[in-house]
């Protein structure tokens, strides 16, 4: 059975932005010629800490994927960031509850890339949300399938291709 790795983005959330760095990656992924056969792609999902989890956890058991590869825009970062952990995070008293650490080993997978570096700090948003309750519903319903989340920054002329390159061969380290 050949290899399923759901790909998923971000919609837009200020009023200032006219498109979220993560799906325009996923985009510029398209164009590169990503194989749609291999690559499910849940594009634009709501910034929403109850919508984000819901509909990507809805994707993941129609696929099935043996890998989830989750993308967030961080406009204040410069790199790609490869997130480590996420952390539960009480609604009321703000204070942590449970942290997930991803199971891929992403030394291995930053190894060699020019632009990506791991990040220990997956922020109090809806991305951390988003990975903390897929990293938990992977961990109890399906315990071989991996994920990741990675940051993206702005895209912009000085940095897009050396960004869509190293995304592209994260991407295929999945294969």
């Amino acid at each position: 059975m050949a290899t399923r790795i759901l790909l998923t983005s971000f919609d837009t959330w200020k009023a200032h932005h006219v498109s979220n760095a993560s799906d325009d990656l996923l985009a510029l992924a398209l164009q590169q010629g990503l194989p749609v056969d291999r690559f499910y792609l849940l594009r634009k999902i709501s910034v929403d800490f109850h919508l984000a989890p819901t509909q990507v956890l809805a994707a993941i058991a129609e696929i099935q994927p043996h890998t989830v590869i989750c993308c967030g825009m961080a406009e204040k970062r410069s790199q790609l960031c490869l997130e480590s952990s996420a952390i539960k995070i009480d609604a009321i008293t703000g204070k942590s509850l449970e942290t997930i650490t991803t199971k891929v080993d992403l030394e291995k997978l930053s190894d060699g890339l020019n632009i990506t570096k791991i990040s220990h700090d997956a922020g109090k948003f809806v991305c951390n949300a988003l990975y903390h309750s897929v990293l938990s519903h992977l961990r109890d319903r399906s315990p071989a399938t991996n994920c990741i989340f990675i940051h993206v920054p702005v895209l912009t002329s000085a940095n897009t291709h050396a960004i869509l390159s190293d995304f592209m061969a994260i991407l295929q380290a999945f294969l």
